[in-house]
């Protein structure tokens, strides 16, 4: 059974309903560890005086933020725990905001909660509240000695809660460098752009999409357990002369394949269909030839009788 990470409740207004965090997603890389290549053995990290080139103990280490080159300012390790936030044991609640207003940029991890015991009714009437108005829950926790804001959601039939980050965290894209300047888009491209997304629309299905490279990491670790052939993937060539090809060009071709695709699956579920009528005519043939051949032997039977009594 899971361990739940944290334990405490949901507070908005007088109300408070206990529950407890699960996590929600587990991280699938691959850790290695670093080895010597001639003994094989762990290759350690050690913090070492960059002045004399000695191993330091922690207890002679203190924290040091840089101010300018060379120049800092220091904590030691006590001071700033004590600076940390306590953990506290309640999402405080301030606001419930329409979940379409969130962009994903601001959630970092998500939780499971589960109520208590005594707060399956609380919980579950929460729950049903928020699905109604499709709202979530905008509040601050302390876990781990860090402060979060979190959003609270209905998910899969249950309340789920997200960390999230605060919004001068959130980098915005002019100060990325990314300039908004919008150039006038033609409209027959534009056509063109819009049918290429209908025709590659398809059902969210995140089972469909996977980590390809840790799937094939995996495969080579398992291989050379078994003490197998060491095997790299083969590089795809890389394109040395690359043709500037035109935008309505591309979407063209690409519009054409999709359709294809499409055809291509309606082809085959067309054929499916006359292949299983084509089986149903030909046994309903079959059967009505039999009872046909089985009423003209019938026939002739009482033909023969009536010949016989004459």
């Amino acid at each position: 059974m899971a361990r739940a990470l944290w334990s405490g409740s949901i507070n908005f207004g007088l109300v408070n309903v206990p529950v407890k965090a699960f996590t929600a997603v587990r991280d699938h890389d691959v850790h290695f560890h670093q080895l010597d290549k001639k003994t094989g053995a762990r290759v350690r990290n050690r913090k070492v005086s960059e002045k004399t080139g000695r191993e330091v103990d922690d207890d002679d280490i203190t924290m040091g933020f840089e101010l300018s080159d060379g120049h800092y300012v220091t904590f030691d390790k006590d001071e700033l725990d004590d600076l940390r936030p306590q953990s506290t044991r309640a999402i405080e609640v301030t606001d419930f905001v329409a979940l379409e207003e969130i962009d994903p940029i601001y959630f970092e991890r998500t939780y499971w909660l589960e109520p208590d015991e005594s707060a399956v009714k609380p919980y579950q009437l929460l729950l049903a509240a928020m699905e109604d108005r499709k709202r979530a829950a905008i509040g601050t926790v302390v876990m781990r000695n860090k402060e979060y804001l979190t959003a609270i959601r209905p998910l899969d039939g249950v309340l789920a809660m997200s960390t999230m980050r605060f919004s001068d965290e959130v980098v915005p894209a002019a100060d990325a460098g990314v300039p908004k300047n919008r150039a006038k888009v033609d409209a027959k491209t534009l056509r063109m752009a819009t049918q290429l997304i209908d025709a590659l629309e398809s059902e969210w299905n995140p089972s469909a999409y996977h980590d390809t490279y840790t799937d094939e990491l995996r495969h080579q670790i398992e291989e050379r357990a078994k003490g197998g052939a060491r095997t790299t993937a083969e590089p795809k060539p890389e394109e040395t002369d690359a043709k500037v090809i035109d935008l309505f060009d591309a979407l063209q071709t690409s519009l054409d394949n999709a359709r294809g695709r499409s055809r291509h699956t309606s082809t085959r579920t067309s054929r499916s269909k006359s292949t299983s009528k084509a089986s149903s005519t030909s046994g309903a043939k079959k059967k009505s030839g039999a009872a046909s051949g089985a009423k003209r032997t019938s026939t002739s039977k009482r033909t023969q009788q009536k010949r016989k009594s004459a």
